[in-house]
């Protein structure tokens, strides 16, 4: 059966959708267009892209997490030096590792920009904070800066949607260097973007499937702040939940896959192989039990 498939931001605990995405294989259920912010973004240009979930286990699996975190020879010898620069580049690591990573993995399927895409088959959420806007790539490129979105690399909205506030270094231009614009991580602004398959009161094209990496909208966790990181990190975190969960709570919540993953961090790229597979198998059990009471 075809469904739309929406996947949320989570950092690296998105790893748990592969699991997740093999239930779904096993049961018959394939993605004919597919939505994601962050971590998700990720997962659905390589859904989007073709590859099996079988590829993208091994590539996940292959791959070392830490290499995204990429510094400066000079930081690597004197550490503190990534926390002055920090307040001029906006970010401790660059993001573009990670851009050159997608980047290779959609070359391997001759996609380079949306337009290598069929219409409407990927959309990924960023946010413009010079504008205060959400971004929908490849929507809102016209819209917003007068560029055609079809021609936007692919990649490069992946990283601008992934780009967690001051972890990575955000995307400052999008058009030219005449046009200074901070494009960071969708999920300050939606974190689960399912709105974008929703039509008012008209019934959707196909059955939505939604991988989302919590528990539930209304248990979100209590957060013990000490101290100005804790506080930023509980700033955060309440952005990027408070209005899908407000939204979404009321609407589609039948439609949500929930895997809980509350004891990883979303940005331990020192995951062992082990906490990889572990991942995996969290989102395998809740896909097994959540398929097994959708109505579509």
């Amino acid at each position: 059966m075809k469904v739309d498939g929406v996947f949320s931001g989570g950092g690296v605990k998105a790893i748990a959708f592969i699991g997740a995405l093999e239930v779904a294989d096993e049961k018959g259920f394939t993605f004919e267009s597919v939505a994601g912010t962050s971590a998700g973004a990720i997962l659905a240009t390589l859904i989007a892209a073709g590859y099996k979930t079988s590829e993208i286990k091994e590539s996940f699996m292959e791959l070392n997490l830490k290499s995204f975190m990429q510094e400066s020879t000079l930081e690597k010898i004197f550490p503190f030096l990534k926390w002055l620069l920090i307040y001029h580049r906006l970010g401790l690591y660059k993001g573009d590792a990670l851009e050159k990573w997608i980047q290779e993995k959609l070359s391997a399927k001759g996609i380079y920009t949306f337009q290598d895409l069929p219409p409407g088959d990927l959309r990924i959420i960023g946010s413009d904070l010079s504008l205060g806007r959400m971004v929908v790539f490849p929507d809102d490129l016209e819209r917003l800066y007068g560029i055609d979105g079809l021609s936007f690399p692919v990649a490069r909205a992946v990283r601008i949607s992934a780009s967690i506030p001051f972890f990575f270094i955000p995307v400052k231009r999008i058009r030219d260097k005449r046009h200074k614009n901070i494009l960071v991580d969708g999920g300050l602004l939606s974190n689960f973007p399912i709105w974008l398959f929703q039509t008012g009161t008209t019934k959707p094209k196909r059955p939505i499937l939604g991988m989302k990496l919590s528990s539930s909208f209304d248990q979100l966790p209590r957060r013990n702040i000490k101290n100005a990181i804790s506080m930023f990190q509980a700033l955060f975190s309440t952005m990027i939940h408070a209005h899908d969960a407000r939204y979404i709570s009321k609407s589609v919540t039948a439609n949500v896959m929930f895997i809980p993953t509350k004891d990883i961090d979303a940005t331990d790229f020192s995951l062992s192989d082990e906490e990889k597979y572990r991942l995996m198998e969290l989102g395998r059990k809740s896909a097994i039990k959540y398929l097994k009471t959708w109505t579509y």
